[in-house]
């Protein structure tokens, strides 16, 4: 069912592509897809319900999405992974969410980041990396630059929040940039600005 397991010093990051989370709502029940996900509500579960009946991918684009499993608790506690993955264009967007709140702010969104950076250029072989931020997410803001990743501009009304559409910031790492340990361009533009 998994298409790749990662693992950090606390985590157990493990990967779901496509045909496996249509093997799990094929051959699973409900509740076993809600364990099985980590889904701690019935609106997560219909959330994931929606995607996977309208198609999680398209001709050119893919993901891998990995389940995060806390090493100590043996429990799914987020998820991370690649989306809008175009493989003929080696490039991605990175994408996370820690989803138990009472493992916020202890770093395993650091390691599991780091881990999905890593996979994404020495394995997958990447040559681009992107994240899309949203302006006001201050704690996702700190975590891309802490991993060096360059702020490139503002997609204007990118998402919407509530009634209304906010702005996001585009940033980038480049494998050239990762190989060589590369120039931290975080700090040339700040992400705040």
């Amino acid at each position: 069912m998994y298409s790749a397991i990662l693992e950090t010093q606390r985590l157990l990051l493990k990967g779901l592509s496509p045909a496996g989370i249509s093997h799990v709502f094929e051959n699973f029940t409900k509740q076993e897809i809600k364990a099985l996900l980590g889904h701690q509500t019935e609106e997560a579960f219909l959330q994931e319900e929606d995607k996977y009946k309208k198609g999680y991918a398209s001709y050119n684009r893919t993901f891998l999405l990995f389940l995060l499993f806390e090493k100590e608790a043996n429990k799914i506690i987020g998820r991370c992974g690649i989306h809008n993955w175009n493989m003929a264009h080696s490039r991605a967007e990175i994408g996370y969410n820690i989803t138990d709140e009472s493992f916020k702010n202890k770093g395993y969104m650091t390691e599991a980041v780091e881990a999905i950076i890593h996979h994404g250029f020495c394995t997958l072989r990447l040559n681009r990396l992107e994240a899309i931020v949203g302006c006001a997410n201050i704690p996702s803001l700190r975590l891309i630059q802490k991993f060096g990743f360059c702020r490139e501009g503002v997609l204007r009304q990118h998402y919407p929040l509530n009634v209304t559409f906010e702005d996001s910031i585009m940033f980038s790492r480049l494998q050239q940039e990762y190989q060589s340990g590369g120039e931290d361009h975080s700090n040339k533009q700040g992400p705040f600005n």
